[in-house]
């Protein structure tokens, strides 16, 4: 076969199909040519750069001219290619490195959504803040001397407030400690005066027979003793020149002897020296056995005997939930009462009555005639304690010995002065307390101890949501509006519509505790508050009173008069101009260039409040008045801590408002931290229609005072004393208690309130004051931080002895009780509210 040749690169090559076709189609033909063809196969076999040695033609090149030293062929050059990824293996990984670009976009997004959140709610942390000032103050520690040590009151060198040039070192020597004098009965009930009806004896049981022991006290006070660095013993009448341990404050109900005798089992240990002085003294009682008490009875006997006393009540407002009114009568409400006459309770913790003067007892009770009264007679006001619970609250035995000293002094004692009241909140929604009886009272039975029971009332957020429809939800810090967090006041407000009879209403917690006598100081703060003056009143509302820095009351109330009309250089002013979160305009009496404020006087009203409220205008102008209008005034609303002007500050709930018109600029406004205070049915009515008629509402430690503030009624901050855990220096404090505007406690970014409420921490009121637990603790002989206890009080002064002190928060407290067990157990009896839901 005829081969053509091709030429590359000077060669002559052979197609290797021929060159096969030859090699292949008789190798026999030629077997020495044959035998060559196998050393040396085509090129297709060979190497491509390798030379030939055999070649059919004679223009190609021998390997004779390849050096003589080469021993093999070169060989071929080694060549690298990536390797290629599949398609499907490709596509997997652009949909990954897609997926991850996604994620974190969506992250990036996520955190700066949040941190712009945490920045509008002042919630950005910090790394590693600087410590507090205070917290380099050292510790106060005469507040736990011992009872031996008590010295009078006008010879007492208190460590506390003092100099700061001297430094106080008070110390007791062994000489120093005295044996222990005899306690005395408490008695702070005034006599009747002229005018007004005897107050009639109540007693526990129903027999008559046994009455309730009395508090006592030891007069003086522990040597050292501090003074109270903010409010005041002496301006509101309280007295400061006794103390009162702790049996002979919580003595009188079951503190301190063992339950076979009717008590709690607690108090059985540390220093008892004296405190059996209780019982054992010439005309003293004897123990009360607490088993078989049922406090409303007791309440209700005390309410008919006393009827005379006090204003004639009021038809019940119509519970417009549970029954359909026929021709303006509740025909089924009254057979459903006739037929279970406990269905009443809530009229018969005061004494039902039909007709001015004559008393309406229950079925199952005797009818108590009233004391014979003057024919003329000044009648005294009706006030209920509503205590604030939940359906399954834990109660513990130091709970109730404290329940049953706000009973026994407030209502019992007093002669029907105060009704205590529960206000116990049902915390499951799915509950239809307000749709069947049946589901109510079984829950309400279980939801209080057993010596409790039947002084309660069920309430619930769904409840309130369908007696306070339409307003505008905003889940404001995602809190719903109708909650117990925002709108603490609505059940209270819906109380006070159902029951008229109570002029006032004191919404009072269950972590608030009293060292002295209850009765002393409820009557002192209703005196004196009634007796404040409505000129400037506001001003001093908001602000601190601080004895060692302001003087007197009298200096303080002209300094408070000179800030407001005059205004201060303080550089806190300049923070007070800054506009709020929502834009709106500064009021003109707010701004940072007016020095002054202006004084209020009557009412302040935003343009959308609801109007023909019969609002109280002044008599006569600012300037005329001669500090008389007021004077004697009963207050409409009463708080332990200032009311300062929430605007301007970083109070976290300022903004916190419901259903006005705020396009323009926010209504004014006024707080007081904690809702302990006592509100009267004439600010409660307001409160219940503006929230019904005009969808009004506010944060619940702002809605009172604001509403108070629009309607022109009075309101009064209490400045009860206050202590502190350390050694502060008296005008530093001052500069941050009143660290707002023109000396005020709000109304300025550098307010206390907000983002420097820290300060209160070692205060004895506050919502989270860390020195008010540890102080009762301390109080009852408990061990906290390693300091205390029983060997501390047996070996050294011997146990604390205290003034009246208002105490707030106080939660959890476990005693020992008999036996070495807890007293943080449920009492006996208390059933868990929340085990009735599936019995609904």
């Amino acid at each position: 076969m005829e081969k053509s040749p091709n030429r590359q690169g000077g060669r002559e090559t052979y197609d290797d199909a021929s060159d096969t076709e030859s090699y292949e189609s008789d190798p026999e033909s030629d077997l020495e040519k044959a035998q060559y063809a196998r050393r040396n196969p085509p090129a297709r076999f060979r190497p491509r750069d390798a030379p030939s040695a055999y070649s059919s033609s004679s223009r190609e090149t021998s390997g004779s001219h390849q050096h003589l030293l080469s021993t093999s062929p070169n060989k071929r050059k080694s060549t690298f290619y990536f390797y290629k990824i599949p398609p499907r293996v490709v596509r997997y990984m652009n949909w990954a490195l897609l997926s991850t670009m996604i994620i974190i976009a969506i992250c990036l997004i996520r955190a700066s959504y949040t941190s712009s959140r945490q920045v509008e709610m002042g919630t950005v942390e910090k790394s590693a803040p600087k410590p507090p000032p205070w917290e380099a103050f050292p510790f106060l520690k005469r507040y736990h001397g011992g009872i031996r040590t008590l010295v009078p009151k006008k010879k007492n060198t208190p460590e506390y407030p003092h100099d700061q040039q001297v430094v106080l070192n008070i110390s007791v020597t062994k000489q120093e400690i005295k044996p222990l004098p005899k306690s005395v009965p408490y008695d702070p009930y005034p006599l009747a005066k002229e005018g007004y009806a005897e107050r009639q004896e109540c007693f526990l049981d129903a027999a008559e027979t046994v009455k309730v022991p009395p508090v006592h006290y030891y007069p003086g006070v522990v040597k050292g003793f501090p003074e109270a660095v903010m409010g005041s013993y002496e301006v509101l009448g309280l007295r400061d020149d006794i103390c009162f341990d702790r049996f002979g404050t919580l003595g009188p109900y079951g503190y301190g002897y063992s339950v076979k005798r009717g008590g709690t089992g607690a108090g059985l240990h540390g220093d008892r020296e004296g405190a059996d002085d209780l019982w054992e003294s010439p005309g003293s009682m004897t123990e009360v056995d607490y088993s078989s008490i049922e406090w409303v009875k007791a309440q209700a006997a005390c309410a008919t005997k006393n009827a005379g006393r006090f204003h004639p009540i009021e038809k019940p407002g119509e519970n417009l939930f549970l029954e359909l009114t026929v021709d303006g009568q509740q025909a089924s409400q009254k057979k459903s009462m006739e037929a279970d006459p406990s269905l009443v309770e809530d009229d018969s913790v005061v004494g039902k009555r039909d007709e001015p003067g004559v008393p309406t007892a229950g079925a199952n009770e005797t009818v108590a005639q009233p004391a014979t009264v003057p024919k003329k007679v000044t009648l005294l006001p009706r006030t209920a304690i509503l205590i604030r619970t939940w359906w399954d609250f834990h109660y513990t035995t130091e709970d109730v010995i404290y329940l049953r000293s706000l009973i026994a002094e407030l209502s019992l004692l007093s002669g029907g002065e105060f009704a205590v009241h529960f206000l116990v909140h049902v915390r499951d929604d799915n509950v239809p307390i307000w749709a069947d009886k049946k589901i109510y009272n079984r829950i309400l039975e279980n939801a209080l101890p057993v010596e409790f029971r039947g002084m309660g009332t069920l309430w619930s957020e769904r409840q309130m949501g369908l007696i306070y429809g339409g307003i505008q939800e905003s889940f404001f810090r995602d809190l719903p509006v109708h909650g117990v967090y925002r709108s603490t006041f609505m059940p209270v407000q819906y109380f006070s519509h159902q029951h008229p009879e109570y002029d006032f209403v004191w919404n009072w917690e269950m972590d608030v505790r009293y060292t002295g006598h209850w009765y002393h100081f409820f009557d002192q703060i209703r005196n004196w508050t009634k007796a404040q003056p409505r000129k400037g009143l506001w001003e001093r509302n908001g602000r601190f009173y601080i004895p060692s820095v302001h003087g007197s009351w009298e200096d303080f109330k002209q300094m408070v008069r000179v800030q407001t009309e005059m205004g201060t250089d303080s550089p806190n002013n300049i923070w007070s101009g800054l506009k709020s979160s929502t834009g709106g305009p500064i009021p003109s009496s707010r701004t940072a260039q007016a020095k002054s404020d202006k004084s209020i006087w009557g009412p302040e009203p935003p343009p959308d409040v609801l109007t023909n409220q019969n609002d109280e205008q002044p008599p006569t102008s600012y300037e005329k008045d001669k500090y008389e209008w007021g004077v004697g005034e009963e207050a409409d609303l009463i708080t332990f801590n200032p009311l300062f002007d929430p605007d301007g500050t970083t109070w976290f709930f300022t903004e916190d408002i419901t259903g006005y018109n705020t396009t323009s600029s926010l209504p004014p406004r006024r707080a007081a931290i904690t809702t302990t205070s006592r509100l009267s049915k004439r600010l409660l009515t307001l409160m219940h229609r503006e929230t019904v008629l005009k969808r009004h509402t506010m944060f619940s430690e702002m809605w009172p005072a604001s509403v108070s503030l629009h309607h022109g009624l009075k309101a009064v901050y209490a400045p009860h004393p206050m202590y502190i855990d350390r050694d502060w220096p008296p005008s530093y404090l001052a500069a941050v208690m009143n660290g707002g505007r023109n000396g005020a406690s709000g109304g300025a970014r550098t307010s206390v309130y907000g983002g420097r409420e820290h300060n209160f921490k070692g205060t004895t009121w506050f919502y989270d004051a860390g020195f008010a637990p540890n102080l009762w603790r301390r109080w009852l002989g408990m061990k906290v931080d390693n300091d205390g206890g029983e060997r501390e009080e047996v070996a050294g002064e011997g146990r604390m002895c205290l003034p009246g002190v208002l105490l707030h928060p106080v939660k959890g407290v476990e005693m020992v009780v008999e036996g070495g067990g807890r007293g943080g157990e449920d009492v006996e009896g208390k059933g868990g509210g929340g085990e009735e839901k599936d019995g609904t």
